[in-house]
Parts: structure tokens; C-alpha cells; sequence
């Protein structure tokens, strides 16, 4: 292993809520084995001066970052500004072709069979095996936390990072009187997997000059079709989803930024889900940026900066999906921070798949008037059997 470890080697698995309202609160999650382990919590929070790594952001990007390194032995600090893992604007599609392996127990449903709704069409792509699954994405944070956690990270959640410098972090937390206290930690390795708003990459100067914009809703009913509907009238180059979950439905929209803004893609977001027959009286409507204004994921060789998942901008721009792109990213740098020379070509294929969606999203914003043609041809290609559907995905 090429870097410097420090003598400071974390040997138990200890996951901090720095919220005072939760600090004496056990945090229990089922491994495969529906064997329930508790991650260790405590009212004052271990927060040590030095880390070989510190990772800002707790979604699958910063966790799948953190269980790499920690496994190799270095020492890792996840800091999540939020009180709970996972949480985020999102439809919790995972494709077969990308990483669903992985998560085989905690999918919620499987679609062998996708519909694709034009103005004009209709069409029914069918498959011998799922071509997309649904999971929660809470579920998703506390599985891969838990594993980051038996490497021997720490993750400190309800922990806000304040200010970044070269070589350190400043990160107010809470004492169990709710008071705030901040704290210096120092790193070897910074990396940033804090979103499409990225601090991390603010510090590194990286405007988001590419992104998208998308609206979710969790709705209690059950639907049996996963459904994708394309309409360039109400929604330019993005489209509405149909997502099922196991006791839920995700339903929303996905626009690019530049060819649809964010107020008048949610007010046609709304004639949609009235045209569709959905209430959305009471449900609340969550809406977030998506960045995907790549630029790489390595900064700054002398203090070693990364950035992974959509704070690299690693998000489709063509479709928003970033679930298996945060994955890949974060397994990347974390084998790249214990091994500068380590390449791979599964993370190869993600930048080229990114550029190729990239490419698309730019021919939309050339030639607008042709998004009506490129829709209804598409799903004619789908339905001809021409066109595999993978070829949208990022893992495909």
C-alpha cells in the first residue's frame, strides 16, 4: 500500500449521531443474515484530530469510498450533514446490467418489462430477466454504511462541515445539551461525495455549469407497470417515471436545466400527474438539482482531493440516473487513494457512457425542434425490438 498510514488504525465499527435529540438512541440494521449487529453510539462523539482519509457526504459514493480504504487499513471519517443515511430526491431505479448483484436483498421489486409512453405510442419492452429493480434509498445508506462500518470506518451523521481547507476540515457537531462545537481534523486524503452543491467542489473552484433538475414524490398506492413517459411539450428532453415500490409508488420528472426551468417543469409536472389520475393532495413534492458537469474525480496531487458521484458530476445527464454511477466512483477513488496507480475498466466504461449521454443532452440542446422526432423514434426503435433499452443506462 503507497500511502503513510498513521499509527491511529480504527478497530470497531462505530457510527455517531451527533444530534442531541438521538444521541442515546442504538442504531440497528439487518446484515444478509437477518443477524441484527448495533453500531456503537455515544453522547460525546470520538472525533480524533488526524485521518488518512476524510470522506464528506454519507451516500453510496462517500460510504463505497470508505468501506475500500478502510478495508486496505487506512483511517476513515465520514462526516453526513444529515441526521438520517440515505435520504434523497430520488425514483430508486437500479439497473441489471450496472450493480444490482449487490443488492439482491434489499430490492423491493423487479421489472422484466418496461412501458414507454409517447404522445403518439405505446410500448411494451420485454425481457427473459429484470431489466430494472426498485429499492429504497434509505435502506440502500443503511446497508452500505453498515458495511463501511465493519471495515472500521467511523461515520458521524447530524455532523455539518464548516470549512475546508488545505489539509483540514472544520466540522461543527452538537453535544448532548445541544450545543454546537466545532472541531479541526486533519487529512491526508479529502474526499468530497457532498452532491450536486458540493463543497468540496466549490473549495476546488468547479463551477456546475451542466445540470438537471428533478422532482419526486413517494405516493402510498401500488402500481404494477414501471412506466417512463416522454412528452418534449411539458417536459423537453427529460421525462416523467412510473417507479413501483413494495408498498409505494415513485412518481416525478426529470428536465435539463437548460431547456426547462425548474418552476415551469413542476407546474407541468402537475397537468401531468392530473392527466395520469394521480391525488397529490397532502404529498409532499421534493425537488433537487442534479449535476453532470464531469471534470474528473482527482485534484490537487500535493493534498489529494477527490470527488465522486454527482459531486464529480457523474449523474446521466440524459437521465438523472446516478445510483450506480455514485458506486462505481467511490470503489475507484477509494482503490486510487491506497493505490495511485490503480485503474479499472468498469469506471473507464462509466466516463465513456457518461460522454456519450453528454453528447445526446447536447444534440437536445442544439436542435430543440426535433425532440417531438427523436422521442416518437426512439420508442419506435424500442418497440421494433432495435434498440436495446441498456443503452440509456449508465451500467449498460
Amino acid at each position: 500500500m503507497s500511502m503513510q498510514l498513521r499509527s491511529l488504525v480504527n478497530t470497531k465499527c462505530k457510527w455517531y449521531n451527533t444530534s442531541p435529540s438521538n444521541m442515546s438512541e442504538e442504531i440497528n440494521l439487518k446484515n444478509e443474515n437477518n443477524i441484527i449487529p448495533k453500531a456503537e453510539t455515544g453522547t460525546n462523539p470520538i472525533i480524533f484530530q488526524n485521518y488518512d482519509v476524510v470522506i464528506i457526504g454519507a451516500g453510496p459514493a462517500g460510504l463505497a469510498c470508505a468501506r475500500v480504504c478502510a478495508e486496505a487499513g487506512a483511517t476513515v471519517a465520514v462526516f453526513e450533514r444529515r441526521k438520517q443515511i440515505g435520504e434523497k430526491v430520488c425514483a430508486g431505479g437500479i439497473t441489471m446490467h450496472g450493480i444490482l448483484d449487490r443488492f439482491k436483498d434489499i430490492v423491493q421489486r423487479t421489472f422484466p418489462a418496461q412501458t414507454i409512453v409517447t404522445r403518439h405510442q405505446r410500448a411494451e419492452i420485454h425481457a427473459k430477466e429484470a431489466i430494472i429493480a426498485t429499492l429504497n434509498r434509505v435502506e440502500l445508506g443503511e446497508r452500505m454504511a453498515l458495511e463501511a462500518c465493519r471495515a472500521g470506518a467511523n461515520i458521524f451523521v447530524g455532523a455539518q462541515v464548516q470549512e475546508i481547507n488545505a489539509g483540514s476540515v472544520t466540522v461543527c457537531v452538537k453535544n448532548k445539551l445541544g450545543e454546537e462545537k466545532e472541531r479541526q481534523v486533519h487529512y491526508t486524503c479529502l474526499v468530497g461525495a457532498d452532491g450536486s452543491n458540493s463543497r468540496v467542489r466549490r473549495f476546488l473552484g468547479l463551477p456546475v455549469e451542466l445540470k438537471g433538475f428533478g422532482i419526486n414524490c413517494q405516493l402510498p398506492i401500488t402500481r404494477e407497470k414501471m412506466e417512463w413517459h416522454l412528452n418534449p411539450s411539458l417536459f423537453a428532453s427529460g421525462y416523467a417515471w412510473i417507479f413501483p415500490h413494495r408498498e409505494t409508488t415513485s412518481i416525478g420528472v426529470y428536465g435539463d436545466s437548460e431547456m426547462i426551468s425548474a418552476r415551469e417543469l413542476c407546474k407541468n409536472f402537475q397537468t401531468w400527474t392530473q392527466a395520469e389520475g394521480f391525488d397529490l393532495e397532502g404529498q409532499q413534492l421534493r425537488a433537487e438539482n442534479i449535476n453532470f458537469d464531469y471534470r474528473g474525480v482527482e485534484f490537487k496531487k500535493d493534498s489529494r482531493i477527490y470527488l465522486v458521484g454527482d459531486a464529480a458530476g457523474l449523474a446521466s445527464g440524459l437521465t438523472g440516473e446516478g445510483i450506480y454511477s455514485a458506486v462505481i466512483s467511490g470503489e475507484y477513488v477509494g482503490n486510487r487513494i491506497i493505490n495511485p496507480s490503480w485503474e479499472n475498466e468498469i469506471f473507464t466504461r462509466l466516463e465513456a457512457r457518461h460522454a456519450r449521454h453528454l453528447k445526446a443532452v447536447r444534440y437536445a440542446r442544439t436542435y430543440p425542434k426535433r425532440l417531438s422526432l427523436l422521442s416518437e423514434g426512439t420508442c419506435l426503435l424500442l418497440r421494433l425490438g432495435l434498440l436495446p433499452i441498456n443503452k440509456a443506462e449508465m451500467g449498460g
